[in-house]
């Protein structure tokens, strides 16, 4: 059996203002050309299709394009799950009437862990859509007052798959998560990705996938195996920030034989702009850099304040990001008079640390446990309500 597998497209994502949408559609038409071509199995999309809950018109549009291509022109059975960045609700409308057609869209999480039954020579493939939801969520549908971090709602979630699966039936899991090998803490490949939770409780243990012959995963934006060459992440099709200038793009095509052993092999997209940094002068930028239509996120070199640092790169580079300066005699990146260093390093950290920060700088004191409590479950609701996931 050969499935195509990939994930966090993030239709309707905007880079620094920017919307990404005909650069998405460009990666995403190579995609559907080889499932033309190629004509596999199925097609597995592991989450986050949109980048927000109420994603815009032209990305709704693009998406019912191109499932309609692959489940129509190219007649390919579809596997794709909610993300945290999408909608459960609005991605499961309609999914019964569409699954007589190939369309197997998982958005909400259901107590009824019943796989999409494939056929191949060999006989049956199972395969189990576990879409994103948060161990509240979990712990509600499944009935189990245990649950309360993201690796205790996998565990959960994999044993009640365990308890009815099929022993001789090969298994894949479609899910969206925070795996790392033994559940450990690590930091994120990207800066567009957002936290599943506050306070470093996202991260789940690997080992909960092993007895799947392939464990197809969506979050991680940088394709990887997790220990286990048969737990993967297929990435996102496009660069998103600047974090992620030195990932390669692509999906992964996955070949299953009569035993469930896979063959892996990473196909890469040619993007219609990369997205890169670049660090030099800005008299090396005018006299020497060719022109380019690349997403660039500049470092200027200069010593002295730079006049009108954008226009200037933008007469070289036409879809410059972002502009700051760090002079060649110091690591201290300026930006608009802010130190940038200290401004990537408080958007990465823990909104929790940083509000406990902030009440230590202005009240003289540290933060009380039962206000960090009250902080933390606030915090959770107001990104809850804007369609957010923590």
């Amino acid at each position: 059996m050969k499935l195509f597998h990939t994930a966090d497209w993030h239709l309707g994502k905007l880079v620094q203002g920017v919307y990404m949408t005909d650069d998405q559609r460009y990666v995403l038409e190579q995609f559907v050309a080889a499932v033309k071509e190629e004509k596999p199995d199925a097609v597995i999309i592991a989450g986050d299709l949109y980048d927000r809950a109420i994603p815009p018109t032209e990305a709704v549009d693009l998406l019912d394009e191109l499932l309609r291509r692959l489940i129509m022109e190219c007649e390919t059975t579809v596997l794709a799950i909610a993300g945290n960045h999408d909608s459960p609700d609005r991605l499961d409308f309609g999914t019964r009437l569409m699954e007589s057609r190939g369309l197997h869209l998982a958005g909400r999480l259901r107590a009824d862990l019943k796989p999409v039954v494939l056929h191949d020579e060999h006989g049956e493939v199972h395969v189990y859509l576990v879409p994103y939801a948060d161990p509240a969520q979990v712990r509600l549908t499944l009935e189990d007052d245990s649950i309360r971090s993201h690796d205790d709602a996998l565990r959960a979630i994999v044993a009640r798959i365990e308890a009815e699966a099929n022993p001789h039936a090969r298994r894949v899991f479609v899910g969206h998560a925070f795996v790392t090998q033994g559940g450990e803490p690590q930091p994120n490949t990207s800066e567009s990705e957002r936290p599943l939770a506050i306070g470093g409780a996202e991260h789940v243990n690997a080992a909960h996938l092993r007895q799947f012959h392939y464990s197809a995963l969506g979050h991680l934006h940088q394709a990887h195996h997790v220990g286990d060459e048969r737990i993967r992440y297929a990435g996102s099709p496009l660069k998103y920030s600047s974090s992620e200038a030195n990932h390669r793009k692509g999906w992964l095509v996955v070949e299953m034989d009569a035993a469930g052993a896979i063959q892996i092999e990473k196909r890469e997209l040619a993007p219609l702009r990369d997205m890169r940094r670049v660090s030099a002068s800005i008299e090396e930028i005018e006299n020497e850099h060719a022109r380019s239509d690349d997403y660039v996120f500049v470092t200027l070199l200069n010593d002295n304040p730079v006049l009108f640092p954008m226009e200037k790169v933008r007469a070289v580079y036409p879809n410059a990001l972002h502009v700051e300066r760090r002079p060649a005699s110091s690591s201290v990146q300026i930006e608009d008079g802010a130190d940038s260093a200290s401004r990537t390093a408080r958007q990465a950290a823990d909104p929790v640390e940083l509000f406990a920060a902030f009440y230590h700088e202005v009240k003289g004191m540290p933060l009380e446990a039962d206000k960090r409590k009250l902080f933390e479950e606030t915090f959770a609701d107001v990104v809850k309500s804007e369609g957010g996931a923590v």
